[in-house]
């Protein structure tokens, strides 16, 4: 398996993966995900893809094949007077295939933006992810990642 960065062709599959990981929100949060329509367009997708800010990493296998991908944003935090000023390597969207699950794919990936978030000069390497699906809190915490903050909400 290798982890570069993603190009055009392996738009179809990137879409492919997108839809699995909007359903699986979908199923955690269906009172905030519409089912059916994935977080980014293929349009949108491209954009994101020719942006340095935001790299979109993919682990493909021998065949060159996509199995996941990582969506990063290199985001400069500006502080102001209270906080520092650091840069920080934003994982907005991680997916492996559901038929890959389970093989060590999301662990490389993981690995391979740590790498690349320090090339980058990043302080910290960061996500967000749903407190319902406990899976993906207990993937997060094997690779190393621990809670920095806390959203709440009450539904209304």
């Amino acid at each position: 398996m290798t982890i570069r960065k993603a190009a055009k062709k392996d738009m179809p599959k990137i879409m492919d993966l997108l839809m699995q990981i909007h359903d699986l929100h979908a199923e955690v949060r269906p009172d905030i995900f519409v089912p059916g329509i994935p977080k980014y367009s293929p349009e949108e997708v491209e954009v994101i893809m020719e942006k340095e800010s935001s790299p979109i990493f993919v682990a493909a296998d021998e065949k060159d094949e996509v199995l996941g991908y990582a969506f990063c944003i290199v985001k400069n935090n500006e502080g102001g007077v209270s906080l520092t000023d650091i840069k920080t390597m934003f994982i907005d969207d991680l997916c492996v295939d559901e038929k890959c699950r389970g093989r060590g794919i999301g662990k490389e990936l993981v690995d391979y933006v740590v790498e690349a978030a320090k090339e980058y000069g990043c302080y910290n390497l960061t996500l967000n992810v749903w407190n319902l699906n406990d899976s993906a809190i207990r993937f997060y915490e094997k690779c190393g990642m621990k809670p920095m903050k806390t959203v709440m909400e009450k539904k209304l």
